[in-house]
């Protein structure tokens, strides 16, 4: 099945992330750790991205909608949520992935709009902090 990358805003994901059918992929490098994350995100390091894809698509089972972001969400976050769909694609598989999105403004733009950001160091992040 072909899928098309959209996105969405800070207002949308906040409203929808407690639905548990939603997984945040959070593509930033090193600055996740000292600039905190959205609550709930996984964490797939750019830098790896590709190598982690399988593990990823393992991690999210049960989830059919993934919203990537990385800082600015300009393009480590749209590049990762290519490649998960070329991958899907390639593996012809769908994984019970329906919708993949990237978070405009990225993970900055949430921030500077004043919505909730967790700084725990818990991995993976359990999400109760915001």
């Amino acid at each position: 099945m072909a899928r098309s990358i959209s996105y969405m805003t800070g207002s949308q994901l906040l409203s929808l992330k407690r639905r548990p059918n939603i997984a945040i992929v959070d593509v930033r490098d090193d600055e996740r750790g000292y600039d905190g994350h959205i609550a709930g995100s996984l964490h797939y390091a750019s830098g790896t991205f590709t190598d982690k894809i399988p593990d990823l698509v393992q991690e999210v089972q049960g989830k059919d909608t993934l919203v990537f972001h990385c800082a600015l969400s300009q393009v480590r976050g749209p590049t990762c949520a290519r490649r998960v769909v070329d991958y899907l694609a390639e593996k012809k598989e769908d994984a019970g992935i329906k919708n993949i999105l990237v978070l405009e403004r990225g993970f900055n733009g949430w921030e500077a709009s004043g919505r909730p950001v967790c700084r725990c160091t818990d991995i993976p992040c359990k999400g109760n902090s915001a």
